[in-house]
This record gives structure tokens, C-alpha cells and sequence, in this order.
């Protein structure tokens, strides 16, 4: 049994005002494309699918385009929604879609969709947990002790009964942990308050299933063991990720136990890159074959240069960020500035930490725009 693992596609995602939707077109055709090439049998979506719990038109017309394809070239496919995800939004059409073998779940009602698939080997089945909280799961099974996510999945799993001796694939989106924290990226970090406490899951409480297809975390990785993976986002979606080598994973399942893994690359239609350097040196050596890739800039002038992002773009189609690294950055700390708001008014706030980033007084003009936008933000009133 060949199966496919993807998972965060976040369709209807920008980076600043960059549409992302072609590049997110052209990513999805190639893993259509791989799993024709390696004649897999399902397609595995770990969650994620829209980015905005209200996606766009334009992201709702692409993933029916992406199912539509899927479903002209053969390819069943599992789908469970994430953290992202409006549950309601990406379950319409579920039933119908499961006549064209597109399978989702997007709202735990209880009890987990199970699917089985049968090749040379036997019975594979393919259990399917959408992105829960443990306030979900108490809600169905209210004489459960459940404390935490890593009660609320063991007690799914106790309920549904799980026959660890048999071949078993499940599709999870949470935050799944192994002697330590996944490499986080982007936004799909616990926050802060809950590493190590309320939504961490240790890997072991998958121990059951022979291969988990995880979402959630954008940097692909294994989790404890090999085949608890995280399969990563197929794009580039933030600075974090800028170091990764995006893929897919090919699962290639044999006897209960013997389990293969493949990790195929994705080549975006335009890379993400970070550049570093003095401003002249950046616009002096500019490589002909970056200039339509999503750029973040670091500038190491000491002197802040004016309207230094306009000029990058005189150079590079897509700049996303600008920012300094010099002495005058790095000696920037709240401490420096005293950021002590019970003791000083905002506007000298702002006007310290200005005069420490640029290195002169802020104009009248620059603070009534600050004042502005710190009254429509509630942090002052009209009296400040």
C-alpha cells in the first residue's frame, strides 16, 4: 500500500500583499503529479487546508479545483481539518464528496472516521482525527477524566477501541511531542502558557498505528519515532521556514510493521530567500534568476537609508520585509527604551524609541500619526 502525506496547505494565503494562490496552483499540481508518478493509493491531508476560518473566493475556487483534479485522476483522498480551519465550511459537500472517494473530516462527532483500505497484505485502516481541544471530546464522553489534549486523544482512542495488532494509519492535527518540542515555524506554535502542559501529546500515545500523518507544524520532521511525521507545509509560508526542504512523504505500507519511508522534494514556482547585507552590495550582486522570489532583507548600514524598500524594489519583484541589523539594532532593549507605561506617557515612549532607532528627535507630524493610531488601538485617550 503506497500512500501520500501532506498537510498545511493554508489556501488563501499572502505574504504582505502577495497573492500566494498561483504558487499554491502550481505546488498542488505537482503532488497530483507525484502521486501519479509512484501510483499511490490515498492521498493523506493532515489539516490546515484553509488558512482563514472565512477563506476567500479565490481559495474556495482552488481547493474544488485541486478535489476536482483529484478526483478526475483516481486519487482517494483524506482530508481532516485543523487549527486554521472552519469546521462547518470545509465539511460541506463531505458526503457527497465521498462518492468521488474524497474523504473529510472536519468535526469530531464522538467517534472516529474509519476507513479501510485492502491490498496483497490484508486490511489497512485509515482512522481520521480532525483538530480537537479536550473541551471537544468531554463534551462526548462526559465521565471521562480529562485534563489536557493528551487525555482527550487517549480517551478517543480507548472509546474507538484501536486493534494495535492490525495495520493502522491515522491522520492527526495537533501538537505531538516526542522527548522534546518539535523545530517550530510560523504560527503553529503552542502558545507559550501551554508548552509542555495542556495541548503537548507525547508520540506515544500513537503507538498503535503503524504510520502518523501529522499537521500542524510547517518544518517537515519525525517525532519520537520515524513514522510519526510531520510532513511540513508544501510552500514556504514564513522566515522560520526559510531553511526548509519542502516535501511529501511516500508511505509504502507491507506487512503489519514493515513500513517504508520516501520524502520527495517540492520545487515551488518561487523560492522564499533571506539576503543580508549592506544595500549597495545586495543591488550590486543581484542574481538575475531570484529577482521574482519572495525576498526578506536584512540591512547591515549603520546609517538608516531612506525609502531603502523602494529601492530593493527597483531590484527584486517581491521584497515581503525589511529590517536592520547594526549596533544601533542590536543595542535596542526594552530596558534601554523603559518601557514602563505606569510610569511614563506613550508619547515619550515612542519618542525614546524612535530617537534610538533612527537616531534623531520624531516630528510633530510623525507623532500626531502615532497618537492617531494609538487612540483607534485604545492605548490612549484624546486627553493623552
Amino acid at each position: 500500500m503506497k500512500l501520500l502525506h501532506t498537510s498545511d496547505l493554508h489556501i488563501g494565503k499572502s505574504l504582505l500583499d502577495y497573492d500566494l494562490l498561483e504558487d499554491q496552483r502550481y505546488i498542488f499540481d505537482r503532488i497530483i503529479d507525484i502521486a501519479k508518478e509512484q501510483e499511490v493509493d490515498a492521498l493523506l491531508i493532515a489539516g490546515d487546508v484553509y488558512d482563514k476560518a472565512v477563506p476567500s473566493e479565490g481559495a474556495v475556487r482552488l481547493l474544488d479545483n485541486f478535489l476536482k483534479k483529484l478526483k478526475d485522476e483516481h486519487i482517494k483522498t483524506f482530508i481532516i481539518s485543523g487549527n486554521h480551519d472552519s469546521d462547518d465550511r470545509l465539511n460541506f459537500a463531505s458526503k457527497f464528496l465521498s462518492d468521488s472517494d474524497i474523504y473529510i473530516a472536519a468535526k469530531y462527532n464522538g467517534e472516529l472516521d474509519k476507513y479501510v483500505l485492502n491490498d496483497e497484505y490484508g486490511d489497512l485502516n485509515i482512522y481520521m482525527l480532525p483538530y480537537i481541544k479536550a473541551s471537544t471530546v468531554k463534551h462526548f464522553h462526559k465521565d471521562a477524566d480529562i485534563e489536557n489534549y493528551e487525555d482527550a486523544v487517549r480517551c478517543v482512542f480507548d472509546k474507538d477501541g484501536v486493534d494495535s495488532s492490525v495495520r493502522n494509519v491515522i491522520l492527526s492535527h495537533q501538537f505531538v511531542a516526542g522527548k522534546s518540542h518539535p523545530t517550530l515555524s510560523g504560527s503553529e506554535s503552542p502558545s507559550v502558557a501551554h508548552v509542555g502542559n495542556v495541548e503537548v501529546i507525547g508520540y506515544d500515545v500513537f503507538d498503535a498505528f503503524d504510520y502518523v500523518a501529522l499537521g500542524h507544524i510547517h518544518s517537515p520532521q519525525r517525532v519520537g519515532r520515524d513514522e510519526v511525521r510531520y510532513s511540513g507545509s508544501p510552500l514556504k509560508y514564513s522566515l522560520s521556514e526559510v531553511n526548509d526542504d519542502k516535501s511529501v512523504t511516500l508511505i509504502t505500507l507491507k506487512d503489519k510493521g514493515d513500513v517504508d519511508l520516501e520524502y520527495i522534494p517540492l520545487k515551488p514556482l518561487r523560492e522564499m530567500r533571506h539576503i543580508k547585507g549592506e544595500l549597495k552590495n545586495l543591488i550590486a550582486n543581484v542574481d538575475e534568476d531570484t529577482v521574482d522570489d519572495y525576498i526578506y532583507i536584512t540591512l547591515t548600514d549603520e546609517d538608516v537609508i531612506d525609502d531603502a524598500m523602494g529601492v530593493i524594489r527597483n531590484y527584486y519583484n517581491r521584497p515581503v520585509k525589511l529590517d536592520y541589523d547594526n549596533s544601533r539594532s542590536k543595542d535596542i532593549s526594552f530596558e534601554d527604551v523603559e518601557l514602563k507605561t505606569e510610569s511614563k506617557p506613550i508619547t515619550d515612549i515612542l519618542g525614546e524609541f524612535y530617537n534610538k532607532m533612527y537616531g534623531v528627535d520624531i516630528s510633530e507630524d510623525e507623532m500626531k500619526i502615532f497618537k492617531e493610531v494609538a487612540m483607534k488601538a485604545g492605548v490612549i485617550n484624546e486627553a493623552d
